[in-house]
């Protein structure tokens, strides 16, 4: 067996710390996961989630938020709150976990309020569908382009999806009119399974 020379291991680790940063010097490729697939979409549109569609059904701006109509769980905030109902259609495969975000676009990222919602899309079995909720408490001044985005959060796929659903907030204009015109309190509708 032939031992291999110090000399030779050091230009071997030398050529692997030059290689890692020729890479930092271009964080692009750092940063940028090219397995990554970001499928796009609107309100109202049935977006695909690898074999299963999600629909955001309905957007709303509300002051506070409660999980019953007679208002005894009723949340406040200074800011406001921004409800997205959508569906969920379950494929044969299993999605697996995700979590959910908002994205505004200066870079803001909202998450849920997790106090008592979910902090992701959740599906029901294969050939079903499930309506649900979701609650982010967002800066009034930060919704211009709020975009829905769902992350799977497996660690085994070979190719991720992502899914970015514009929620029609265009420009300032929109944004405004919106907030002004926020409800006083949005009650949480109860998730609801039914054959797709």
């Amino acid at each position: 067996m032939k031992l291999y020379r110090p000399a030779t291991v050091a230009v071997g680790v030398l050529f692997v710390l030059l290689g890692g940063l020729t890479r930092l010097l271009e964080p692009d490729s750092v940063y940028e996961d090219r397995t990554r697939v970001i499928t796009k979409g609107a309100i109202g549109e049935d977006v695909k989630f690898f074999d299963s569609t999600v629909t955001v059904t309905r957007m709303q701006f509300a002051k506070s938020f409660a999980e019953d109509d007679d208002g005894s769980s009723q949340v406040d905030t200074e800011g406001t709150f921004v409800a997205v109902e959508y569906d969920a259609v379950r494929g044969t495969k299993d999605p697996g976990n995700n979590s959910v975000t908002l994205t505004a676009d200066d870079g803001s990222v909202y998450e849920p309020v997790t106090e008592i919602i979910a902090s992701g899309i959740t599906f029901t079995e294969p050939g079903f569908a499930r309506a649900d909720t979701l609650v982010f408490e967002v800066n009034p001044s930060d919704v211009v382009g709020l975009t829905f985005t769902v992350h799977p959060t497996s660690f085994f796929n070979v190719l991720n999806q992502d899914l970015a659903i514009d929620l029609g907030v265009p420009d300032e204009e929109v944004a405004k009119r919106s907030i002004e015109q926020a409800e006083a309190q949005y009650v949480i509708r109860d998730s609801v399974i039914r054959v797709a």
